[in-house]
């Protein structure tokens, strides 16, 4: 048996990634694994960038620890980490591989086939090429349970 001890949550800020963050929190909890909390940053010294680096650098960074609780880090020995890099998803796999990483949490953003084929999906790039199980989350969240008040006795309506 697998015991699943630390449980990574890779977050672009997004609505997709907090709740990405929910279910990470929920199932270190559950688990009893440590949470780590990692966003990976464009490499702002290759690209022209409208603002200061470092002022960018200290927004992530405060992005990255607010949602991060006291109790989190207290129960869950919750670390938050910024990298910077040009390949978001070899990021992630590669801290995943180094902090030996059971579970890989990341929010998706939902797009069309055509938008992924153009823009390529970071999700999907992890999902590929991680080396433990990774649970995509989309937001907003689709309810897959029907509710009781919706079924007769004949089946559902």
């Amino acid at each position: 048996m697998i015991r699943l001890t630390q449980i990574l949550v890779a977050t672009d800020f997004s609505d997709a990634s907090q709740v990405a963050l929910e279910y990470g929190r929920a199932l270190a909890r559950t688990f009893g694994a440590s949470l780590h909390v990692l966003h990976v940053m464009e490499n702002p010294f290759l690209r022209p960038t409208p603002g200061d680096p470092y002022v960018l650098k200290a927004a992530a960074v405060r992005h990255l620890t607010e949602p991060i609780t006291d109790d989190d880090r207290a129960a869950l020995h919750a670390v938050a980490t910024l990298e910077t890099s040009d390949n978001p998803a070899g990021e992630i796999v590669k801290f995943a591989a180094g902090h030996d990483i059971g579970l890989i949490v990341m929010g998706t953003h939902g797009r069309t086939a055509m938008s992924r084929l153009l823009m390529g999906s970071v999700a999907e790039k992890v999902v590929r090429t991680a080396p433990c199980p990774v649970l995509t989350v989309c937001h907003p969240e689709h309810e897959f349970v029907v509710n009781d008040t919706n079924t007769h006795a004949g089946g559902l309506s």
